[in-house]
């Protein structure tokens, strides 16, 4: 086996969920699967509809409703980038607790329509951010547009002037550039200052274009791109350094919104089962050649998962620790309720199980 049957690790922090509107039928099924899979801390995003978490009451409300599901898991709150946040707004924010701000270029992703068009306008409020120490996380890719040649294949690599441009413009402001998916993405966060992070999610480590061309619940964006890409994914998280961690994406949809009528969502839901599919990409593009067996080591694990994330956003260490084991596991077919349906990453393949200890 190319790794250990076990691996004893802090509990782990994912840094990018999507948990949805709360109270709601996916958030009462999604979210007690937070703690199933080994972790305890998320970092919540704020794309909700009709009304996206615009306001410090809205985030704290929405907090409260998720702790209804699960009150030991610990919620970073996040707010939407928007022109009705004030500086004030912003100061508030720091002082409640909340983690981060998060920017969605307008059309780029679900629930983007309220988004960013341009920076330019947030400049008080991008000040106000960098002078309280609060997080700016960048969904990192420009809208689809056939007049300036931009898919879903180089829409990341099209954004990243524009995080060189904010790390210039403001070289002390936090920047988490969410859920890289190229090679591009991973030189262009080496190249910035210590304050420069991205969050690699569970899917992005092993899937292809080819992958989500083919099927549905393998869709997501940014969309998974091509095997050089995926290599530099799992490099970046064997050598990471604090500059790489865990946030998985996990975007839940009812199979309907997968399989309806119209186009599918974006989304691909990982949250019951991420940790084992990280150390399965991990096996896999070890089998490749992508990445050494050596470089595999529960330190390594230890920070990308856990400690990395938490040093960042200032928290302190994991409390308890978990046992991740192979083949403990079997991925569901699907997670159902009377009211919805979601289909989780892999399902009906074994994976790895955790305990927690």
């Amino acid at each position: 086996m190319a790794l250990k049957d076990s691996y004893l690790l802090p509990a782990a922090a994912d840094m990018h969920v999507h948990l949805r509107n709360a109270p709601g039928p996916i958030a009462e099924l999604v979210t007690p699967t937070i703690r199933k899979a080994g972790i305890d801390t998320v970092f919540v995003m704020p794309n909700l509809a009709p009304r996206p978490v615009v306001t410090v009451d809205e985030a704290l409300e929405y907090k409260k409703a998720l702790q209804a599901y699960d009150p030991e898991v610990n919620y970073l709150m996040s707010l939407y980038l928007h022109e009705s946040i004030t500086p004030d707004e912003i100061r508030k924010a720091k002082k409640a607790g909340i983690a981060g701000v998060k920017a969605y270029p307008r059309g780029a992703t679900t629930n983007s329509q309220w988004g960013v068009v341009s920076f330019d306008p947030f400049h008080e409020l991008l000040s106000t951010m960098e002078s309280e120490g609060l997080v700016l996380n960048l969904h990192g890719e420009m809208p689809s547009s056939p007049t300036d040649n931009v898919t879903v294949m180089n829409a990341e690599s099209k954004f990243l002037p524009t995080l060189a441009s904010l790390h210039s413009k403001y070289p002390n402001l936090k920047i988490v550039l969410e859920h890289c998916t190229t090679a591009d993405a991973v030189a262009a966060v080496r190249a910035c200052g210590a304050n420069v992070v991205a969050t690699i999610t569970a899917h992005h480590l092993s899937l292809l274009v080819d992958d989500w061309s083919a099927n549905v619940h393998h869709y997501c964006k940014p969309s998974a791109k091509s095997p050089e890409d995926r290599r530099a994914l799992l490099q970046a998280l064997v050598t990471s350094e604090g500059k790489f961690f865990l946030g998985t994406d996990s975007a839940p949809h009812d199979i309907s919104s997968k399989k309806g009528k119209g186009n599918t969502a974006a989304g691909v839901f990982t949250q019951p089962y991420a940790l084992g599919y990280v150390l399965t990409a991990l096996e896999e593009g070890i089998a490749r050649g992508d990445i050494k067996e050596e470089q595999v080591t529960e330190e390594v694990l230890a920070g990308f998962l856990s400690e990395f994330g938490r040093k960042f956003y200032e928290l302190g260490p994991a409390e308890k620790q978990i046992l991740v084991k192979r083949d403990g596991a079997v991925v569901e077919e699907s997670l159902k309720t009377d009211k919805v349906e979601i289909v989780p990453y892999r399902s009906g393949e074994k994976t790895w199980s955790v305990e927690w200890q």
